[in-house]
């Protein structure tokens, strides 16, 4: 089967990538040394190719009540144009369907950004459960749209060089809150622990935005840069450190999960009478070894497993999260099983790094 392929997919090859199959996509791993795309987005800035990602506008009189039952967190936190929320879309037992990212337009207009491996799943569970809930809303894919992510300490700034159109509006922008600047749609969030902008634009005027952004000094980084940044900042990777299998309490997730209002939600039940018995730590290896997903962690409390692993640019030691018992504390020294050998690492607090520097 051919993979799909983004808009930049030819811009991709033109810089020198090494293109590899990200989940049925065509997409770049790196441009070069991957340790250099990594150190270049914590202390200057790169983009990043999310036109995989998709995003979804939900429309209609009662999105809003929609949204408060579809996701575990709460919809009625956000009331201001362009205000983003976190949260999940969990199954009836518990399971995480999808992390997503929804936005206020109006009170008849939400926007949702959804993961690339599971868009096609979402978009039907969205369509399933409107039909059920709130059969006026429509539930449409903006596959006319593309996404691009400009992150970094100076990543703001450039785009601002490419668009000063748009400086007004996104200055004043806090974090998860976005601008509605006419063709351009541009949110100050991101996959990566630093500052900079995910922006929405029509596909067919993506490349000439890559290339313009290009020009004005922001290189092209790859998924690779994109894992190791993500994993030091302490934030998730569907299909990794959680899944349909996995409550969101036990995935490091309960602060995007609103248990405390009235509302009932798809999964409350299910959270409220299964208490988790596991949580989502840090780890740092102590000997010489690199973590990974999967490897078993061993502690005095019982057994554990890396969810996510990698060796850490900013900080040069080998990190990871992972699912351990709830009685494990930070501070602890475990056993991880690498390679038949056990090694020792210590349970940290996550995040690991972010804004440039290592948090440890």
């Amino acid at each position: 089967m051919s993979l799909k392929q983004t808009p930049l997919n030819a811009a991709h090859r033109a810089m020198g990538a090494k293109m590899v199959d990200f989940g049925g996509w065509d997409m770049p791993v790196n441009y070069g040394s991957q340790i250099d795309e990594h150190h270049q987005v914590r202390n200057d800035c790169g983009m990043f190719d999310v036109c995989h990602m998709r995003v979804v506008d939900a429309k209609g009189a009662g999105v809003r009540a929609f949204l408060r039952y579809l996701l575990a967190n709460n919809a009625d936190k956000i009331t201001l144009p362009g205000k983003a929320l976190y949260s999940a879309m969990l199954r009836p037992e518990g399971g995480v369907i999808d992390d997503l990212i929804i936005y206020f337009m109006t009170e008849e207009w939400f926007r949702i950004v959804v993961n690339a491996g599971t868009a096609d799943k979402d978009i039907a569970w969205m369509k399933q459960q409107a039909v059920a809930h709130a059969p006026g809303l429509t539930i449409t894919s903006r596959d006319d749209l593309a996404m691009v992510a400009i992150q970094g300490p100076n990543a703001r700034a450039k785009v601002w060089q490419v668009l000063p159109q748009t400086k007004a509006a996104t200055e004043g922008l806090v974090n998860f809150q976005a601008a509605d600047c006419g063709t351009y749609y541009i949110a100050r969030t991101g996959y990566t622990g630093e500052d900079g902008f995910e922006v929405m634009l029509p596909k067919t005027q993506v490349e000439a935005f890559w290339y313009a952004l290009n020009k004005v000094g922001v290189p092209p980084i790859g998924l690779g840069a994109r894992d190791t940044l993500r994993l030091e900042a302490g934030m998730n990777l569907y299909g990794q450190d959680m899944d349909e299998t996995i409550n969101p309490l036990e995935a490091g997730m309960a602060w995007t999960v609103d248990l405390k209002s009235e509302r009932d939600f798809i999964g409350k039940a299910a959270l409220l009478a299964n208490p988790p018995a596991r949580k989502l730590v840090g780890l740092v290896l102590l000997d010489r070894g690199v973590l990974r997903g999967h490897q078993k962690v061993v502690t005095r409390q019982g057994e554990g497993e890396i969810t996510s692993g990698t060796f850490s640019p900013t900080l040069e030691k080998s990190i990871a999260l992972a699912r351990v018992p709830n009685a494990v504390q930070i501070g602890d020294t475990v056993q991880v099983v690498i390679r038949d050998k056990m090694l020792a690492a210590q349970v940290v607090k996550y995040p690991f790094a972010r804004n440039g520097k290592g948090l440890l």
